[in-house]
């Protein structure tokens, strides 16, 4: 009776860690996403929604940013296409360890109405580009988070094992880096 009180106390706290940690990328999205670029007032700002920028034509802006000639244009383009793809990869991990549904196509869904829901209020707000790429891009990140999820369930076996390693990871490389862009990075993109 001991060790099953002491088991579930543990998966508890590694719950709550979990969440914890999840919660801090969710701030740290946020924060990039769309607080990143003005300050808490200015999307409200009427002048600033007259500034909009939309792109709804799908792999638009990657196919500018390849056939970019300046050194800028380049090192900018790898910046977004790649950061838009990171930023996600967390995301598809996360959500299989933290929802009942693990299958990967509900999870997706999930990630493409997230980012969705980001560049419809970048839109609104005028802040930055709403670019269907960014939502393509940023869904790939979230399928590579899954996938490697899967992988890591495959390779242990064992669905607690993966939380546990997920958990250690989180707390030696998550949680500082969260912390660390949260409150020490002043994102202005």
């Amino acid at each position: 009776m001991k060790n099953g009180g002491i088991m579930n106390k543990r998966e508890r706290i590694k719950t709550v860690f979990l969440y914890s940690v999840f919660i801090c990328y969710i701030l740290f999205l946020i924060k990039l996403l769309i607080l990143s670029r003005v300050s808490l007032l200015e999307p409200f700002n009427s002048q600033r929604t007259l500034l909009r920028s939309i792109n709804l034509i799908p792999f638009h802006s990657i196919t500018e940013y390849i056939s970019g000639s300046t050194a800028n244009l380049k090192k900018f383009a790898f910046s977004n296409v790649v950061g838009n793809i990171v930023i996600f990869i967390p995301l598809g991990i996360y959500l299989p360890l933290l929802k009942k549904d693990k299958r990967g196509i509900t999870n997706l869904l999930f990630i493409f109405i997230v980012s969705l829901f980001v560049e419809i209020i970048q839109g609104l707000l005028g802040i930055g580009v709403s670019d269907i790429d960014d939502i393509i891009l940023n869904c790939f990140g979230g399928w590579i988070g899954i996938l490697g999820y899967k992988f890591l369930l495959l390779l242990l076996q064992d669905e607690k094992k993966v939380c546990t390693v997920i958990t250690i990871l989180s707390a030696i490389i998550g949680l500082p880096v969260l912390l660390y862009l949260l409150f020490m990075v002043r994102l202005r993109l």
